[in-house]
């Protein structure tokens, strides 16, 4: 994305989440305790896709739960596919 993205965290409800364009796109996790983030879903409009939201959405996700110190779960395929690709560069 060559715009700026803001991101917001909506702990209560347990997503990240960006409006862009007037759409919403999100990541959700669940707090599963124990330390434990499992995030199962992120969804970007049709309209969006290709941009780079959700990778931006994953990155301030996984960002946090490393301030945290929770472990991840990825059950999301596009986050389980993000943490390999990030794996594989480093």
């Amino acid at each position: 994305m060559s715009e700026a993205l803001s991101i917001h965290h909506d702990r209560a409800g347990h997503q990240f989440e960006a409006v862009v364009d007037g759409h919403r796109a999100y990541l959700a996790y669940m707090d599963l305790g124990k330390n434990t983030l499992d995030i199962y879903r992120t969804y970007v409009p049709v309209s969006l896709r290709g941009r780079g939201i959700a990778a931006a959405l994953t990155a301030e996700a996984l960002d946090y739960a490393k301030r945290m110190g929770y472990t991840v779960i990825p059950s999301c395929s596009y986050v389980e596919r993000y943490i390999e690709r990030q794996q594989s560069q480093s």
